[in-house]
């Protein structure tokens, strides 16, 4: 290389030190290095935790996985949330028309009943509300 090092790019001083904070001299010690090391170190921290702090508050949380991955938490709102039954059986037992189809209905079904047979009166439900848009 044209400036005597194994490095192919141009040589640049590190960021730090074109602001003043930090000088890199080609004889280091063994425990400057590790000081130097510690401290870049904290500074990642504090950075991630300003980071984490500015997603948390836009309403996306991160969460790091092994290898330093980084997962995107969020899916749906309504994740979890107990939703009021829109099919009821005979015998009692309801579905709210999440997930899988219950075997009850199922087994209706196969036998010729109708889903909108076991639908429950829209009348008989307590609490609906028309839900506001967020925009």
């Amino acid at each position: 290389m044209a400036n005597g090092s194994d490095w192919p790019g141009p040589r640049r001083p590190l960021a730090g030190a074109r602001a003043g904070r930090m000088t890199l001299k080609k004889s280091m010690t063994v425990e400057a290095l590790m000081d130097l090391r510690k401290r870049v170190d904290e500074m990642l921290y504090r950075r991630r935790a300003e980071l984490e702090k500015q997603l948390e508050r836009m309403g996306r949380a991160i969460a790091v996985v092994g290898g330093g991955r980084v997962v995107r938490g969020g899916g749906s709102p309504l994740k979890g949330r107990k939703v009021p039954p829109k099919y009821r059986s005979p015998s009692g037992e309801t579905w709210a028309g999440r997930g899988a189809k219950p075997r009850w209905l199922v087994a209706a079904i196969k036998g010729g009943k109708k889903l909108d047979d076991f639908l429950i009166d829209k009348s008989a439900r307590k609490g609906r509300r028309k839900r506001r848009s967020k925009r």
